[in-house]
């Protein structure tokens, strides 16, 4: 793998990258249907429901208006502590973003809302990042480029100067859109600047020991 020495900032989508979440979205979304007695999640669902807000989630899930808004009422008094314990950490992250800093600012540039805090927190890497962007402090999450064209922002650098890992097709647009490098996780299908199979292999691309 071919090395790149003029990034400054590596980005990092949340789910499917830093954490396997699909248990923890497929227990919390199937609380919420089982709870106003719907069907649980389809494979293709669960599939939506990893890469989007929970915003657009809960409106993809629950078509009815007047069941949707008792969801969102629902969901606002629901406390997410109990699912994080099916989140798992990437192997690997810790370890890659101890080794990123101080010489590199880390971020996380997620479709996430108000649970991201918590889940860096609860797994004791909140430390571990200079900047987290979630859905709720952009006014359009990805594919829209918001997400990642504020992390630019925050750091003051250049475009080609941040480098995205991402994992679904939303990433990769969001990515294009911003005009930044982008790195697909363990998804050969998706169009990207490198492929990697394992964190372990951010460190090689970027000349790390």
């Amino acid at each position: 793998m071919k090395t790149i020495d003029h990034i400054k900032v590596v980005a990092f989508d949340c789910d499917g990258v830093m954490f396997d979440s699909r248990k923890s979205n497929a227990a919390y979304y199937n609380h919420l249907l089982r709870h106003f007695k719907m069907p649980e999640l389809t494979g293709d669902q669960l599939a939506y429901a990893h890469m989007h807000t929970v915003d657009e989630t809960l409106s993809f899930l629950f078509t009815d208006d007047k069941i949707l808004s008792g969801v969102k009422d629902y969901r606002k008094e629901l406390d997410y502590v109990p699912f994080l314990k099916y989140m798992e950490i990437e192997p690997g992250l810790v370890d890659l973003l101890k080794k990123l800093r101080p010489e590199y600012k880390t971020a996380v540039a997620t479709n996430r809302t108000n649970t991201m805090n918590r889940v860096l927190i609860e797994n004791k890497i909140d430390h571990l990042f200079d900047l987290v962007v979630c859905a709720l402090d952009v006014q359009f999450p990805k594919p829209d480029p918001e997400l990642l064209n504020k992390v630019v922002d925050s750091f003051d650098v250049t475009k080609n100067q941040v480098l995205y890992i991402g994992d679904s097709e939303l990433d990769q647009k969001a990515s294009e859109a911003a005009g930044i490098p982008f790195v697909a996780y363990d998804n050969l299908k998706l169009e990207a600047d490198f492929h990697i199979r394992s964190l372990e292999e951010i460190k090689t691309l970027l000349g790390l020991s």
